[in-house]
This record gives C-alpha cells, structure tokens and sequence, in this order.
C-alpha cells in the first residue's frame, strides 16, 4: 500500500482507467460477436447496422491504444467483405 498522497491518488486513477478499457475492450468483442450472428441470420439491416456500431468502436479502442491499427483494420475489413458478400 502506498504511503505517499499522490501515490495513492495515482493507484485509483489507473484503476479507474484499467476499468474504462476493459468495459471498451468487451463492447467491441461483443459488437464483433453481435454482427456476425447478424450475418450468420442473413440479415443484412441489422448486419450494416452493426457493422457502422462496431467500426466506431473498434476505431474508438485504437485511438485508445487498446488494439492495434493492423488488428482493427483487418477486424474491420474481415466483418465488412462479409456483410457485402450477404446477397
């Protein structure tokens, strides 16, 4: 445990922070998972739907520095050619 008043004050930040991310991390996990149930359903309203949801948040978490440029992009790209494949 830290004595110092700035150390402790320090300890919640980044806890609160660890937290933050976490909960961003699982929301793009969760639209990622979402829209490919969409996909898998063939619905395609739904799909582009949560296919814009899901880029603003991947795009959000890169921002962040939680995902890489490469690992979103190409998470991006994988989910998009198959929402266009959707006939």
């Amino acid at each position: 445990m830290a004595n110092i008043k700035s150390s402790k004050k320090a300890i919640k930040v980044i806890a609160k922070k660890t937290e933050n991310n976490h909960e961003l991390k699982a929301r793009v996990q969760n639209c990622i998972r979402l829209c490919g149930k969409a996909i898998e359903a063939q619905d395609k309203e739904m799909a582009t739907k949560l296919l814009k949801d899901t880029q603003k948040y991947i795009d959000r978490a890169v921002s962040k520095g939680l995902i890489k440029k490469n690992t979103a992009d190409r998470q991006k790209s994988r989910l998009s050619c198959k929402v266009k494949e959707m006939a």
